[in-house]
């Protein structure tokens, strides 16, 4: 092998290197303080928590909740979009995450017991800051089996079922 035909090879294996580490260090990860309220507020209200979900919605989320779910629950909000026959609640995990402006797009999935399998349930949380720097839910809507053709895109999808609320001012 020449000379020249090493170099080129390690500068292509070193540039392939740096790819990869700013890969690594840009993309985010379920640690991500926006993913992380998203994934805490799902958690919460699939396990019918208000007292740990209510807090993380914002102003208007919450004025929206309280409006237009029974009770003013953020989880009887949800509880009702979940059919009886996927059974119960059993975890979320963070799927992706993207910024998008002044916030955040998140991606989740849950999973419900259904006999011995379970069901993928996709949901997306949109995640701002507010005043203190502190994210919150801004809008979520989903909730639905991932093979719904209408979970793709949530963030920008006008036809994502279940947004609350229906629209940002």
């Amino acid at each position: 092998m020449s000379r020249k035909t090493v170099l080129i090879l390690a500068g292509i294996s070193i540039l392939a290197l740096i790819v990869i580490i700013m890969t690594a260090l840009l993309t985010p990860t379920q640690t991500n303080p926006a993913a992380e309220v998203a994934l805490t507020f799902t958690q919460a209200v699939s396990q019918g928590d208000d007292s740990a979900a209510m807090p993380l919605l914002s102003d208007q989320a919450a004025a929206y909740v309280a409006e237009n779910c029974p009770d003013g629950s953020v989880s009887a909000c949800v509880a009702r979009l979940i059919p009886e026959d996927w059974g119960n609640y059993i975890s979320t995990v963070f799927r992706r995450a993207m910024p998008d402006g002044d916030h955040w797009n998140v991606d989740l999935i849950s999973t419900y017991e259904h006999d011995l399998g379970g069901s993928g349930v996709c949901i997306y949380v949109r995640a701002e800051q507010d005043e203190a720097g502190n994210f919150k839910v801004a809008q979520f809507a989903g909730f639905v089996n991932c093979g719904d053709p209408s979970t793709r895109n949530m963030a920008t999808n006008p036809d994502a079922p279940n947004r609350v609320p229906p629209t940002l001012e």
